[in-house]
């Protein structure tokens, strides 16, 4: 058995329980890890309440009890038949079993999860594991989007492949910078040569800029959309109905990408202006977390940390969620020092 946040029910953060759970089994081409940290993602609260933003027909169907999360950091305790490439005592991290665990699959949130071995990558050695376990998602999200798509998967919202454009000496804007998709894509548009425009809350300006914004603009104070002009790609790392606002930020031939794609229904109109408008889902993929790991390991892309909650407190760390302007991401720490965290819910 093993400590685990489990969920019986859909509801808000009150329905998280810290409670037993079965330890996974672990299956050929899989290996168990022990896990050290978890990173939190929108998918987690969006699962916890039932996919209320999705149409009925997309919503998957779901078992309880069920374990949320799917962005972990820990240390193999086991491998399955087959797993050649890690063995146990490798230190790991992972975005597990993305998107086809959307209906709990992912089970991350635990002391331990059974994960296929071609969705982990080694540990950055110069991270912890809690910035480690607070990368995968939102950092694969970003390089899906802007830098390489990394799988062949149709696009179930578009019926062309999303096809990232290029950066260097161009102009991109992110909305959405400070939060956990968006304090990235700065930090890899930047690395690839573009000037940035950084779209938050006036009291993140400091620190984009110290990942490397070049030019800020408070949403709070300013519509974007009024002011800025002649950008070749918009990052809209917040999307939905409003994101066709960003469209005459654009200058001809440039596009938008927008990571919640929902209740935008402008792409023949953007079309016909010249526009590319594009997006994607990101996807688990463990080669391309090695990739993001160097990245991570040198400090070329920091991770950083809103706040941190342990396990037994994750409904804790739903309420800051859902309190919202989440500077980077919100962890869960789940063993410290090898020990497990005592406590209960």
């Amino acid at each position: 058995m093993m400590k685990a946040v489990r969920q019986h029910e859909f509801g808000g953060p009150e329905v998280l329980r810290y409670e037993d759970a079965a330890k996974p089994e672990i299956k050929g081409g899989d290996v168990r890890i022990r896990v050290h940290a978890v990173g939190l993602n929108p998918p987690d609260w969006y699962l916890r309440e039932g996919y209320k933003t999705l149409p009925p027909q997309w919503r998957p169907q779901v078992r309880f009890p069920l374990i949320l999360g799917t962005d972990i950091s820990g240390a193999i305790e086991a491998v399955g038949d087959g797993v050649e490439r890690f063995c146990a005592g490798d230190e790991v991290f992972s975005m597990v079993r993305f998107p086809s665990g959307l209906a709990g699959d992912s089970k991350a949130y635990a002391e331990y999860v059974s994960v296929p071995a071609s969705e982990i990558a080694h540990k950055p050695s110069g991270i912890d594991h809690v910035h480690a376990a607070a990368a995968p998602m939102s950092l694969l999200t970003a390089w899906q989007f802007m830098i390489a798509l990394g799988h062949d998967e149709q696009n179930p919202l578009q019926p062309q492949q999303h096809v990232p454009v290029p950066l260097e000496g161009r102009t991109v804007l992110v909305n959405g910078a400070a939060g956990g998709v968006g304090h990235f894509a700065v930090q890899i548009a930047k690395w690839k040569g573009a000037r940035v425009i950084a779209v938050a809350s006036g009291d993140h300006e400091t620190f984009l800029r110290e990942l490397g914004a070049d030019e800020f603009v408070d949403y709070t104070k300013t519509p974007p959309e009024d002011v800025i002009r002649d950008v070749d790609l918009v990052l809209d790392t917040l999307g939905g109905p409003s994101t066709g606002r960003f469209l005459q930020t654009l200058k001809r031939g440039g596009a938008l990408f927008p990571v919640f794609p929902l209740g935008f229904s402008g792409g023949e109109e953007a079309a016909a202006q010249g526009f590319t408008v594009s997006t994607t889902q990101v996807r688990s993929n463990g080669a391309q977390l090695e990739d993001v790991g160097r990245l991570l390991d040198d400090g070329t892309i920091r991770v950083w940390i809103d706040s941190e909650f342990p396990l037994h407190d994750a409904h804790k760390a739903h309420e800051r969620a859902a309190r919202g302007h989440i500077r980077g991401k919100i962890a869960l720490t789940v063993h410290d020092g090898g020990r497990p965290l005592e406590g209960a819910f």
